[in-house]
């Protein structure tokens, strides 16, 4: 049988591809890696699996986009960072799903269900659920970071900052930990909370709850200052062309 995987972090990736090829529940000949919704829909125009696992939340958009661009007939298993609220849905318009993080068992619990109720599939069912996700306001988001030897998952409500320098990004907690992040800021910024979140700079994404002050320079510029420690000692400063998008932001 041949698999999709689709998603966007390299880690979560490739800690899916390892339990599958290891495993010996199915029996699996292929197994496609797909980053982004617009390589996930020109696959699955050309191309059909037997079996496709997806997270919800991509660089470039989310999974729901690719159900609306293209047809997939294969049942789906999501791997998702939503709060068990929305958790709830999947669990009655999908195959099954997985909460980041997971373990391998629950993988291969998942795999088993497969074999069971795989006829039961309905691709129009799963856009139905996914829209009804999309559409609540009280979702909260987990991400997968790589500490010492475990996966852990961090929500986004914990989260003071994301920091870029260099070709790396860190998650910064408000209890003062830092954790490297398997992205960029410029792709994050299309699939974190933007309510709760604010890109400063080309090195930071704030969160509003730790905003300690505001300080107004002049009319173009703005200093923010935050409750919490940064890495560097650059003060947080807008371009005037933000300073109009960040007021409109805290207003919100």
């Amino acid at each position: 049988m041949k698999i999709a995987i689709i998603e966007d972090e390299n880690l979560a990736s490739s800690y899916l591809k390892s339990i599958l090829e290891r495993q010996t529940i199915l029996s699996i000949s292929e197994i496609y890696i797909l980053k982004s919704v617009k390589n996930a829909t020109i696959f699955f125009k050309e191309n059909s699996v037997d079996l496709a696992f997806m997270d919800i939340h991509l660089g470039d958009g989310k999974s729901l986009d690719i159900f609306e661009q293209t047809t997939i007939s294969c049942p789906v298993i999501f791997i998702t960072a939503y709060d068990s609220y929305a958790v709830k849905v999947f669990k009655h318009f999908t195959i099954d799903y997985l909460l980041k993080p997971y373990a391998e068992e629950e993988l291969l619990e998942s795999l088993m269900k497969y074999k069971n109720i795989k006829d039961t599939f309905n691709p129009v069912l799963i856009v139905k659920s996914l829209t009804e996700i999309e559409n609540k306001n009280n979702i909260q988001y987990n991400f997968l970071v790589n500490h010492r030897d475990k996966l852990i998952s961090i929500n986004d409500s914990t989260i003071a900052y994301f920091f870029a320098t260099g070709k790396h990004l860190f998650i910064h907690t408000n209890t003062g930990h830092s954790y490297l992040y398997n992205n960029n800021l410029k792709d994050l910024v299309n699939t974190i909370d933007s309510v709760l979140f604010f890109k400063v700079s080309r090195k930071y994404i704030i969160n509003r709850n730790h905003i300690q002050e505001i300080v107004k320079h002049n009319s173009q510029k703005i200093e923010i200052l935050l409750n919490v420690t940064l890495p560097d000692s650059d003060p947080l400063i807008l371009s005037k062309k933000e300073i109009s998008n960040f007021k409109n932001w805290l207003n919100s």
